[in-house]
């Protein structure tokens, strides 16, 4: 009888409701680790990728990005000059400078760096926005040859692409990934040793949450509504200590503030809400 009974359990539904249950888990395991490994948010990219037809209007959803530019030029210049870098050409400052912008979006910092001289490629994961980008830097055939965009993840992009730039930036783009760890050791591994990392993004704070999300978000409009998630803001002294983890040394860290009423943007030394990190690869980056 027991012998029976066992047999049966084995044979029988028991053993494959056991058997299933276990597949399923693994399969949940596996996905899960899938996502871990990912620096990507679907739902992010799908938020930004619906603003592909306002994405060079600069009186539309997303101006303040449009606003930002001459502020981010500044910080990747002083950063730069800071570091030890002649910047000869006053016209163009950035002339000779290999640039990967990580999160380009439809390519609004990249062809302000183009226009500064510099050598852009403009990684991002949306086919969407980077098929903007593409159309448009072709209005403006000055800066066109120094622009090269690729649809891609930055983890996708390190494998043929590792340590090649001279700087590596990515302008808001940060409190939006799936894992910010990951997201940095893969911008780390694009630049040479000795070279740049530019990163800005929001602070978690209180103040970040009423002035970024409250006011610019739902009552001023400057920033489209449901960009943000305060959860996923990260702290300077947070993104400092990750990029020391991965072998390099913060050299700047600098505030900005955006006026809700104007768009406009200025630098300030709170870092309450708004900032940039510039910081310096010290060493070559393992796997």
């Amino acid at each position: 009888m027991i012998t029976l009974n066992v047999t049966k359990y084995f044979n029988g539904g028991t053993c494959r409701n056991i058997l299933g249950n276990r597949l399923s888990q693994n399969i949940i395991c596996i996905s899960r680790l899938a996502r871990s490994m990912s620096t990507v948010d679907s739902k992010e990219i799908k938020h930004f990728s619906d603003l592909e037809n306002n994405w060079w209007d600069k009186n539309g959803p997303i101006k303040g990005l449009h606003t930002y530019n001459p502020l981010r030029i500044q910080f990747v210049k002083d950063g730069l000059t800071n570091a030890g870098v002649k910047l000869q050409n006053s016209n163009l400052p950035l002339k000779g400078i290999k640039i990967v912008d990580v999160g380009c979006g439809g390519g609004i910092l990249a062809e302000a760096l183009a226009e500064a001289g510099a050598q852009v490629t403009g990684i991002d994961a949306s086919a969407e926005l980077i098929n903007i980008a593409k159309e448009h830097v072709k209005l403006n055939p000055e800066i066109s040859e120094r622009v090269n965009y690729i649809q891609t993840t930055v983890e996708e992009f390190v494998q043929k692409e590792k340590e090649t730039y001279d700087v590596v930036i990515s302008s808001e783009v940060l409190e939006h990934t799936e894992d910010p760890q990951l997201f940095l050791k893969e911008c780390v591994k694009t630049v040479k040793p000795g070279k740049s990392i530019f990163i800005t993004t929001i602070n978690k704070t209180l103040k970040s949450f009423w002035s970024t999300i409250v006011l610019n978000e739902y009552v001023f409009k400057v920033i489209p509504r449901g960009t943000h998630q305060w959860n996923k803001f990260i702290a300077p002294q947070e993104v400092q200590r990750i990029l020391k983890n991965y072998g390099c040394e913060t050299k700047l860290i600098r505030g900005a503030n955006l006026n809700p009423k104007t768009a406009q943007w200025s630098q300030t030394s709170s870092l309450s809400t708004f900032y940039g990190l510039h910081a310096i690869k010290q060493k070559e980056t393992g796997a």
